[in-house]
């Protein structure tokens, strides 16, 4: 990877005016190829940029750690757990929908550098015209869909419709931008999907010389542009007539077949470029393996029995911080080493419970080069399963996909898929929020789509959990979870909108606040059951 000596970003619209810059990005020098033209970026570099801007932004300790990753119980803070009781700082929901907006921006300087007359020969010097447009359109859909499952409707840019409510990403003539409706912005990120895929030129690269997402393979970006229509159809196909057409043209256009599809942000094996996670984990120790997900991946609750990604996911309870960073613990699968944290305890009983249950992260997520996954083979095949009537052989497919990813052998992986109880909602959802451990925000939105996993598995407002030890002085053996904002008697069900938005957007604001139901945190988005 080369340095960044200046980077400059264009402007996100709905933000106003927003320019950065950053350093270490993939594939070039500088964002400006020609000093005395800055219009002029090196558009794999801007690809690539936008494509970490998007994994910085959103697994990290803030955006991720303290918000979605806890709430799905994939983790529990060991102090400080205000946000796993809901209760999240407003800088983490202003900060995503800014990184989010900021990595758009960028998508669609590619799509303009490739659409001008003056500036397209140029670009195709990095990748056929065609599929740079294709790649940024899929990507655009990406980031869209994660800001809309996020808060509801929203400012929103579309390359090939005009519809005058879509007035993201053009402050030169929308400075306060309307925000679409779901059902728009959904409706239209279905139809750029199969737009998207059908433009790719299947002989030629994405882009060139250096395209960190797709490896420069236009059927790589082909098959992600339909598992992903996969996803967004199958989430709406309660509320958009055209969903089920959708999920239908997708699987036939063709989606991942293996885990040599998936798609990911990929970081550097140095501690210059490394992983969000990992690098936060240098300095914080607060962060440990749910007890919830524990228990499930131990066979303590659901019906699936002892799961081996749980020697994956977590590190045994007996080792260092160091032996973790450097990736030098040895493996083991006993199960008595894994106990995890109570999730949303009470703050005064942390540290008793910290002592006996605190299981960090593995070494297998503490790597400096992790990939961070934006969609994966195992999901397309839980999707298919639930396209096809929750069937046996795609849901046995998801879960063994899913082992072998994080390096589960063959013959275990078959061992426990033998095992699988049969397929039903219940069995293949609850399986498809297993393999989707640290994508939070995906595991969070199938989570408002079906309700799973289910109140046998998490912890939800109100309910009594028993502790690990008793707490000292008092002798209490049990707790119950209270969350700290006022109405939740669930996980929530969407971030609030950016107070920046609010004081320089106001009328937007309170039109869309109002065509929501209430810019609250329970106030559910069209396609939430």
């Amino acid at each position: 990877m080369k340095n960044i000596k200046k980077v400059f970003v264009i402007a996100a619209a709905s933000l106003l005016t927003l320019g950065t810059a950053v350093s270490c990005t993939e594939g070039f020098e500088e964002l400006n190829e020609n000093p005395n033209n800055p219009e002029s970026p090196l558009t794999y570099g801007v690809f690539n940029y936008a494509n970490r801007v998007v994994t910085d932004g959103t697994r990290n300790s803030f955006e991720s750690a303290r918000v979605t990753l806890p709430w799905m119980q994939y983790s529990s803070q060991t102090a400080y757990n205000d946000e796993d009781k809901y209760a999240y700082r407003s800088t983490s929901g202003d900060a995503l929908w800014r990184q989010l907006y900021i990595a758009a921006s960028n998508y669609k300087k590619i799509i303009d550098m490739n659409s001008d007359p003056e500036t397209a020969p140029g670009a195709s010097a990095y990748g056929s015209n065609a599929n740079q447009i294709a790649a940024s359109r899929v990507m655009l859909s990406y980031v869209f869909l994660n800001l809309a499952d996020t808060f509801g409707d929203i400012p929103y840019y579309s390359y090939g419709n005009s519809d005058p409510d879509f007035q993201a990403l053009n402050v030169n003539q929308f400075i306060k931008p309307k925000f679409a409706s779901q059902q728009k912005v959904y409706s239209d990120i279905l139809k750029e999907l199969k737009e998207a895929s059908e433009m790719i030129e299947t002989g030629q690269p994405v882009f060139s010389p250096a395209d960190g997402l797709f490896g420069g393979d236009p059927v790589k970006l082909k098959k992600f542009a339909n598992s992903l229509r996969l996803r967004v159809a199958t989430r709406v196909k309660s509320v958009i007539p055209s969903a089920q057409t959708h999920i239908t043209d997708a699987i036939a256009s063709g989606v991942m077949t293996s885990n040599a599809d998936n798609v990911g942000v990929k970081y550097e094996a140095n501690l210059t470029n490394p992983s969000p996670m990992y690098n936060d984990f240098r300095t914080r120790s607060d962060f440990s393996v749910s007890k919830t997900l524990i228990d499930l991946l131990k066979g303590n609750t659901g019906n699936f029995g002892l799961d081996p990604r749980l020697f994956r996911y977590a590190a045994p309870n007996d080792v260092s911080k160091a032996s973790i960073l450097n990736g030098t613990y040895a493996d083991t699968t006993d199960p008595t080493k894994f106990i995890g944290m109570p999730y949303g305890l009470p703050e005064d009983f942390q540290a008793s419970q910290a002592a006996v249950g605190n299981n960090f992260f593995s070494k297998y997520v503490y790597r400096t080069d992790y990939t961070e996954i934006l969609m994966e083979y195992s999901e397309v095949e839980f999707l298919l399963s639930e396209a096809n009537g929750w069937s046996q052989v795609n849901y046995q497919n998801g879960v063994k996909a899913s082992m072998l990813k994080w390096g589960i052998t063959a013959a275990a992986a078959d061992a426990f898929v033998a095992t699988l109880p049969p397929a039903s909602a219940a069995t293949v959802l609850t399986q498809k929020y297993v393999a989707l451990f640290m994508q939070p925000y995906e595991a969070w939105a199938e989570y408002r789509r079906t309700g799973y996993p289910d109140t046998s598995i998490l912890l939800l407002p109100g309910e009594t959990a028993p502790l690990l030890v008793p707490i000292p002085v008092t002798g209490e053996t049990t707790y119950t979870f209270t969350p700290l904002v006022p109405g939740l008697t669930d996980i929530p069900s969407r971030l609030l909108y950016p107070t920046l938005i609010q004081t320089l957007n106001p009328e937007n604001y309170a039109t869309a606040a109002a065509a929501i139901g209430g810019d609250k945190m329970n106030t559910k988005l069209i396609w939430d059951n």
